[in-house]
């Protein structure tokens, strides 16, 4: 671990010099490898998510950092909802922003409180579903070759069941433990590897098996034994957010935007939109990142990164207090054979809206973090940087 501080004479926003040494100091005594890490909450692992955020990060930053009183913890490219419950662990409330539904989905269900009679719903439906043998079947694109027939109608008759529940929290609940088996019942390899394989699975593995999920989330939600502040999930795309779709001011900003062309986020999570009534090709259009942008006929280059992170740090801009924290978590990217310092582009981009750099960190991600198994996504190393806004 590479720990980087800067001259104070950088840090126009410390409000004085012994307050920014100790804060680096607190900051330089945390092992950013998380050598000895805590066992995460059964909450993180009810659904798959590729190259997952993890708690360790942004529970050392809660630990460093202040949020202001009547502010919010803000992540603008939230993922599966990390920085919201960690947040929430601490009884402070968060706003976090996606434009993949599936992330959303995770998300609000992983914050919410617990729903009633779920498990009892969960039963109702299986069995209604298992009687449904005429569902009205999807017009999926390609559905044939990557789920079985009979699989395709268990889905079928699933999704119209629970599709019936008007209760939110439960109807989210019963959807994502659904999401969650989607790619085991079907022909695609695994969560990390978008490939044809030929799997040994009827109708009555779909229904075993979201049953298993739903106790399995269920046992989770319970669990929790903190109490269940207030989250904001915004489907949104956040480069387009306007200050006012936030519920107030940001008083901590902590997330890991995607990194140009290393992972598709839409591409493994593409069926399980489409079951679910969402479309991810428009997602797709508007993932940063994702790998199509950058071999097309107009591709994408790094430039695209730096008009993102402009448009990202207009918001941050408008949104955080006067001399508070902006933490971004980030790795390199291989373009067409050059490696990018994302963290690099950052740091500029942030220096052009008046933030100042507290500290860079270079952390070793751990060997067993799955990332596709592609060679362009095999990441290392990512950087952490906290920087502070100015009092302008």
């Amino acid at each position: 671990m590479l720990s980087q501080s800067f001259p104070i004479a950088d840090l126009a926003v410390a409000s004085n010099r012994h307050d920014v040494l100790d804060l680096q100091s607190r900051i330089a005594r945390i092992d950013w490898s998380f050598a000895d890490r805590q066992h995460a909450p059964a909450i993180e692992a009810i659904h798959p998510y590729p190259a997952k955020f993890i708690g360790d990060i942004p529970r050392a930053l809660l630990d460093v950092l202040p949020v202001p009183v009547n502010t919010f913890v803000f992540d603008p490219f939230v993922g599966s909802g990390t920085t919201l419950l960690e947040a929430q662990r601490r009884g402070i409330p968060s706003v976090g922003v996606d434009l993949n539904p599936i992330a959303c989905l995770i998300s609000r269900v992983k914050t919410a409180k617990n729903p009633v009679g779920l498990l009892d719903n969960a039963e109702l439906v299986n069995a209604a579903a298992q009687k449904n043998i005429s569902p009205t079947r999807s017009s999926i694109s390609n559905i044939d070759h990557w789920f079985k027939r009979d699989v395709q109608l268990a889905i079928s008759a699933l999704l119209e069941e629970i599709n019936g529940i008007h209760t939110g929290e439960i109807l989210d609940a019963l959807r994502l433990a659904l999401s969650s088996i989607l790619v085991r019942v079907s022909n695609q390899d695994s969560d990390t590897r978008y490939a044809y394989v030929e799997k040994e699975v009827s109708k009555e593995d779909v229904f075993e098996q979201f049953i298993a999920a739903v106790k399995k989330l269920n046992k989770a939600l319970l669990a929790r034994n903190w109490p269940q502040s207030s989250v904001t999930v915004i489907e949104a795309n956040t480069l387009r957010l306007k200050p006012e779709d936030l519920p107030g001011r940001i008083g901590l900003v902590i997330t890991s935007p995607p990194y140009p062309n290393a992972y598709e986020y839409w591409l493994y999570h593409k069926y399980r939109m489409w079951w679910l009534g969402y479309d991810p090709l428009a997602v797709k259009e508007q993932e940063i990142g994702a790998r199509a942008h950058f071999f097309k006929r107009k591709c994408h280059t790094e430039e695209n990164f730096w008009e993102q992170m402009r448009s990202t740090f207009d918001l941050i801009d408008q949104v955080l207090v006067k001399r508070g924290y902006a933490c971004f978590v980030i790795g390199r990217s291989k373009i067409h054979g050059r490696i990018i310092n994302n963290a690099d582009i950052i740091q500029a981009v942030a220096g052009e809206h008046g933030f100042g750099v507290v500290s860079r960190v270079e952390r070793v991600i751990s060997s067993s973090r799955k990332s596709f198994n592609l060679a362009h996504a095999n990441i290392k190393t990512e950087t952490v940087l906290i920087m502070q806004k100015n009092e302008a």
